[in-house]
C-alpha cells in the first residue's frame, strides 16, 4: 500500500509546503502550518482549470453590475446607486457608532419590497436582535435572523434561502471549525471571508460583512483581507455627537470617496441630506476666533465651523485640538508666528472643528490659521465670509481641488464673499458672489480686516 503523502498547508498565506516546519516558507510566520491532506490541492488545482477559460470581454454582460437599492438614501448615494449582485462590502467603525442599526435598516428597507434578506448575528443572541428591531421599528415578515458563528451554517442558510442581502455581524466573531485558531484570529478572519466571497460570486447574492476597528481607529483583522473584498466602507462619528458619516474607502462600482451623513436617534438612524442645519444651526456670529470652511468630505462638500480659543499657558506647549490633526495645528501656528505680525504665545492654543466632523484635508489651513489669529487679535471675522487654502511653509495660499463645489454650497447656503487661493478659476465662482484672491497669510489678514495689521500685508 502506498504511503499518504500529507502536504502542509499555511493559515496566513495558504503556501504549501511538503513537510512540517516551525516557520512558513512563504510568508515567514511561525506555527502556521497545518496538514491539507490531499483534498485540498485537488480542489485548488480545479477551481483554477475552470477559471482558466478565456472569453471574449464583448460577450460579457455589463447589466449584471447593476445595482439594487438599499432602500436608504444616503448608503445608495455612497454605494453608486446600491449593491450589486455577487459583491462583497465590508463595514468598519468605532464600537457603538451604530453599525449594526445601519445595516438592520437596509435590511429591514430591503425586506419591505418582499424579498428575503439575511442577518447573521455572530455577536448578538436572537433576543438581543429582537429587542434592537423593536425599537427601530417594524419588521418585515421576509427577515431572517441566524444566530451563532460557523460560517458553514452561515453557506447553508445562504444556500437555502438565496436571499436578496446577507449581512453579517460580524466577520471577527466567524469561525471555521476546519482550521486551527479562535475566531477573530488573521487565519480564521481570512479564511470566512475567503469562503463567503466564493460564496457571493457563485450564487450572486450580496454580503455585507461588519468588521470591528483596533484602538488606534484603524481596521483590525480584516486589514488584511481588504484585497479580497469589492467594497470597502468606513462608519465613523463622535459618539457624544448625533452625525454619522459613512464614507467608500474603497469601490469597485463606482467612485470611492462618496459620503453618506446620518443622525442618530433613540429609533435608529436618520439620513441627513442637507446637514447645514446641524453643522451651522446654533453657531453664534460676530464672535472672535469662528471661521467657516468649506470642506470636502469625499466628493461631497460641507460647511463647517472651526473655533479657537486662547488660553494662559507656557511656552512650548502642544495645541489641543477636536477634529483636526494636532501635528497639522502646529504647524500652522509657526507659519502664523513667522510670516505675520500676530502673537500666538505664550498661550494655551485650542483648535475644533464643530459638530463631531473630522478634517483631514489641506484646505482648513487657512481657516485655522484665521481662526487663531482672530482668537488672538480679539478681531471678528465677517460671519458672511467662508474660507479655504492650503498654507506652504513660506506662507503661500496654495489651491486645493474643488473649488467650484465649495463656492456653490457655501452660496446656496447664503455666504456671500469668500477668501480663496489665488488661481481659483472665474468659472468656479457663482454669480453673485464675491470672492478675495490671496497670495499670502498676511494678505489674507488685511482682507478680512483692513485694519488688523500693516505689517502682515508687507510679509
Amino acid at each position: 500500500m502506498a504511503r499518504r503523502m500529507d502536504i502542509y498547508l499555511c493559515t496566513a498565506c495558504e503556501g504549501v509546503a511538503p513537510q512540517w516546519m516551525g516557520r512558513c516558507p512563504q510568508c515567514g510566520r511561525w506555527n502556521t502550518l497545518a496538514v491539507a491532506g490531499a483534498r485540498a490541492p485537488a480542489r485548488r488545482g480545479a477551481e483554477v482549470a475552470v477559471s482558466a477559460a478565456a472569453v471574449s470581454l464583448r460577450q460579457v454582460d455589463g447589466c449584471e453590475a447593476t445595482p439594487m437599492s438599499s432602500g436608504v438614501a444616503e448608503v445608495d448615494r455612497v454605494l453608486a446607486g446600491g449593491f450589486v449582485a455577487g459583491s462583497v462590502t465590508l463595514v468598519f467603525g468605532p464600537p457603538g457608532v451604530g453599525k449594526s442599526t445601519l445595516l438592520f435598516q437596509v435590511l429591514a428597507s430591503v425586506a419591505s419590497t418582499d424579498v428575503e434578506v439575511l442577518l447573521a448575528s455572530a455577536e448578538e443572541s436572537l433576543t438581543q436582535v429582537s429587542g434592537r428591531a423593536q425599537r427601530i421599528g417594524a419588521v418585515p415578515q421576509s427577515l431572517l435572523v441566524l444566530a451563532g458563528n460557523d460560517v458553514m451554517a452561515i453557506e447553508e442558510a445562504i444556500v437555502r434561502h438565496h436571499p436578496a442581502l446577507v449581512v453579517v455581524d460580524s466577520i471577527q466573531t466567524v469561525s471555521d471549525d476546519e482550521l486551527p485558531g479562535s475566531p477573530g484570529s488573521l487565519a480564521q478572519v481570512r479564511a470566512c471571508v475567503d469562503r463567503l466571497t466564493r460564496l457571493a460570486k457563485s450564487t450572486g447574492v450580496p454580503i455585507v460583512l461588519v468588521g470591528h476597528v483596533t484602538k488606534d481607529g484603524d481596521l483590525a483583522g480584516p486589514r488584511a483581507v481588504e484585497h479580497l473584498v469589492d467594497t470597502v466602507l468606513s462608519f465613523d462619528g463622535d459618539r457624544h455627537h448625533s452625525l454619522r458619516v459613512l464614507t467608500a474607502v474603497k469601490h469597485r462600482f463606482g467612485p470611492a470617496g462618496e459620503v453618506g451623513i446620518f443622525e442618530m436617534r433613540e429609533d435608529g438612524l436618520r439620513a441627513v441630506p442637507d446637514p447645514g442645519p446641524m453643522l451651522l444651526g446654533d453657531r453664534m456670529a460676530n464672535i472672535p476666533g469662528s471661521v467657516v470652511v468649506p470642506v470636502l468630505q469625499g466628493r461631497r462638500p460641507l460647511l463647517v465651523e472651526v473655533q479657537a480659543l486662547l488660553g494662559p499657558g507656557a511656552p512650548g506647549m502642544r495645541p489641543r485640538t477636536l477634529g483636526i490633526d494636532a501635528a497639522r495645528v502646529t504647524l500652522l501656528l509657526a507659519v502664523l508666528s513667522r510670516r505675520t505680525d500676530v502673537v500666538v504665545g505664550p498661550a494655551e492654543v485650542f483648535v475644533a472643528a464643530v459638530g463631531g466632523i473630522t478634517i483631514t484635508e489641506p484646505a482648513v489651513d487657512l481657516g485655522v490659521a484665521l481662526a487663531v489669529a482672530s482668537s488672538a487679535e480679539e478681531r471678528v471675522v465677517p460671519s458672511d465670509l467662508i474660507v479655504f487654502g492650503e498654507l506652504g511653509l513660506a506662507g503661500e495660499v496654495r489651491m486645493v481641488p474643488g473649488c467650484d463645489r465649495r463656492l456653490a454650497e457655501a452660496w446656496r447656503a447664503g455666504f456671500t464673499t469668500a477668501l480663496v487661493p489665488p488661481s481659483t478659476p472665474d468659472d468656479a465662482v457663482p454669480p453673485g458672489m464675491e470672492i478675495r484672491r490671496v497670495r499670502t497669510l498676511g494678505e489674507a489678514l488685511t482682507s478680512t480686516i483692513p485694519v488688523w495689521s500693516t505689517v502682515a500685508a508687507s510679509r
